[in-house]
């Protein structure tokens, strides 16, 4: 086994845990004894975005002044730290919940920044010669702990108490920094405002611009089924899960075929025509196995196109690697952002039926970036 492999991909599965912990506690954090408004559960989420887009631009420079183990280990502490804050709301009371949880989600944004830039770059290294598949199934593991980590939380109340999920995760956070990394080439590489290049730039719109599409499927697909479309809301939470089922399964799939047997970039370019074709069909379908089934293709669709990014963007900028990860993530940060509150407002004046409809003319500018970033 390569030395780093392990730290890796535990990270990931960590990272995906975590990240999705607010979301899952949204039902508890709302009703007694918390009683969260839903004006102060919304509030968690601002520093959350903050932190990621200004610690994943600062990946490079961190990366240089302290290396990629350096890099790693500050993001894992800043996500133990966000656990441990969230295992301490669990104790408090009244105002200093909502303390602790501004708190905690400001740490775990910089955590997310800081170690999603690192362990992306880390993957395309490990596998150098098949980059794309190491860095897409990374993802996917960060997909699959997203996925699962809510119903571990879940089981966790039923037997015990909701903190004990944390509580582990944070154990685990600890415990990832007496694992081996790999060898740390940090002085090959540029960091800080030496590092960024003019050519970086179309990678991260594509990535923004996806991350708006990713956005819109994963933060409204339960309102668009249960709500628009009048059907129960556990076919809603169903489909959203579907999503990111289908979304983890592809990335799994595709990251283990071989480089020599796929043409990443064909796949990559049509991804954009399957986002599309998801967004127009979806407000036109009326069964509840119809529309489980086109959020499920709409995951599988979404399933590739950020990792192929994040891989053909770092092979490209070989000497600005971690600036480039970082870069990527601070990009999905802000386009995740536009895709799950944008779409709120925009419904005082078009459904959200149309709104998925006009979501298709996205594939225009991600199929241009996709064969343009490509070729680079």
């Amino acid at each position: 086994m390569k030395r780093g492999l392990s730290a890796v991909y535990t990270a990931g599965f960590l990272q995906g845990a975590a990240f999705v912990l607010i979301p899952a506690l949204g039902a508890t954090l709302r009703s007694a004894p918390y009683d969260m408004s839903n004006t102060t559960y919304g509030m968690l989420y601002f520093p959350e975005i903050i932190g990621a887009i200004l610690a994943a631009l600062s990946a490079g420079a961190i990366h240089k002044r302290l290396g990629s183990q350096g890099l790693f280990r500050l993001g894992a502490l800043s996500n133990a730290v966000a656990m441990a804050l969230l295992v301490a709301a669990f104790f408090a009371s009244g105002l200093p919940i909502v303390l602790l949880l501004l708190a905690e989600t400001l740490m775990l944004g910089i955590g997310f920044g800081l170690t999603n830039a690192a362990i992306n770059r880390a993957a395309s290294l490990l596998f150098a010669g098949a980059a794309a598949a190491a860095v897409t199934i990374l993802n996917a593991v960060i997909g699959g702990a997203t996925a699962v980590s809510p119903m571990i939380l879940t089981g966790a109340e039923n037997w015990l108490s909701w903190v004990a999920w944390p509580a582990l995760i944070l154990l685990l956070w600890l415990l990832l920094l007496l694992l081996p990394l790999a060898e740390d080439n940090s002085q090959a590489e540029l960091g800080g405002l030496k590092a960024w290049r003019r050519s970086m730039l179309p990678f991260a719109f594509a990535v923004a611009i996806y991350a708006i599409c990713e956005g819109s499927f994963g933060s409204w697909a339960n309102v668009l089924v249960s709500v628009d479309h009048h059907l129960p809301a556990t076919t809603g939470a169903l489909a959203l899960s579907l999503f990111w089922g289908g979304m983890t399964v592809t990335r799994f799939i595709l990251g283990g075929i071989p480089d020599r047997l796929l043409s990443r970039r064909l796949i990559y370019r049509l991804a954009p025509l399957g986002m599309a074709a998801c967004f127009v069909v979806i407000p036109h379908l009326v069964s509840a196995t119809a529309l489980l089934l086109a959020f499920t293709l709409a995951g599988a669709a979404c399933g590739i196109y950020y990792p192929y990014s994040m891989a053909f963007g770092v092979a490209a900028h070989g000497k600005e690697g971690t600036q480039m990860a970082g870069l990527l993530v601070g990009a999905l940060m802000i386009g995740e952002g536009i895709g799950s509150t944008g779409l709120g407002p925009l419904q005082q004046f078009i459904s959200l039926n149309q709104i998925y409809t006009f979501s298709a003319l996205w594939a225009i500018p991600l199929l241009w970036l996709a064969w343009r970033n490509s070729h680079v």
